[in-house]
């Protein structure tokens, strides 16, 4: 496809370019509704529970990323993580945080505290049928629309993570960078990871990648598997835009809201020029 709509040099100060029509938004963890009969599961009082959704949720991502714009190209979680985590693997046997009690259904929280009864077969089996594999299901038909249309695709991952480091972390150092870059080795070209830290460095942002986060989801239905899948992770450090004490936007939201789109708009493209699934 031509990509002349969407070219433009580093660092313009032009207002941002159209986003390219092969973009899937994916934002799995900004809500923060907890359904009945499943809040009955927790063992947190209102409080305790309003205070680890605090913690725990990517607030306003999908409007942070833009993804709000684009709503024929979104797929956002419907529930909390803390009810169901959809970038998990749905399998414990497979998950890093499942020994943190953390996986697709989470019994444990932030502080590695007990946040719910035991999850028996049964019920995990419904959870997930409710809510887990129907989102997969709707992200897989928007990459298999994408991929007919285009021939490509690209899954950005939209993400926040707090200024300080939560004790469920497994190994996410003490680094915090104001933007984390997150990478999957097959599936995150090169030359899009070195466009974006580039861009987001020069529009003043402190970078790293795959650090304090790290990977970037592809389906698994195209997981290695398809190479035209490309996909990356994006995660904002908290404190740039919300009250990190209760998730509510600060006055700078909509300019790093601002500087966001003008860095992915322009790198998303310009990163995947020579990409040729």
């Amino acid at each position: 496809m031509s990509g002349s709509g969407y070219l433009s040099p580093v660092g313009a100060s032009a207002a941002p370019l159209d986003w390219p029509p092969w973009i899937i938004w994916h934002v799995p963890h900004d809500a923060t509704h907890i359904p009945e009969p499943w809040d009955a599961d927790f063992l947190l009082d209102s409080e305790g529970l309003a205070d680890e959704l605090v913690r725990m949720t990517d607030h306003h991502t999908a409007v942070l990323f833009s993804a709000e714009d684009h709503p024929n190209s979104l797929c956002r979680a419907e529930v909390s993580r803390l009810l169901v985590d959809v970038e998990r693997f749905p399998g414990d046997a497979d998950e890093p945080m499942a020994e943190r009690g953390m996986g697709a259904v989470y019994t444990h929280g932030s502080q590695r505290q007990r946040i719910r009864h035991p999850v028996g077969a049964i019920t995990r089996r419904d959870l997930l049928d409710a809510f887990y594999w129907p989102h997969h299901k709707r992200l897989e038909r928007l990459v298999e629309d994408r991929l007919s249309q285009h021939g490509r695709v690209l899954i950005l991952d939209c993400h926040s993570f707090p200024s300080v480091r939560l004790p469920y972390e497994l190994d996410g150092g003490e680094e915090r960078p104001e933007i984390c870059i997150g990478a999957d080795a097959a599936h995150t070209p090169t030359e899009l990871i070195a466009t974006l830290k580039a861009l987001f460095e020069a529009h003043g942002f402190s970078t790293a990648v795959n650090t304090p986060f790290a990977g970037a989801l592809v389906p698994l239905r195209y997981y290695r598997q398809d190479l035209s899948v490309a996909s990356v992770m994006i995660e904002v450090r908290r404190d740039l835009y919300i009250d990190e004490q209760t998730g509510t936007r600060l006055p700078s939201f909509d300019a790093i809201r601002t500087r966001i789109a003008d860095v992915l708009s322009r790198g998303i493209y310009a990163g995947l020029k020579k990409f040729s699934p």
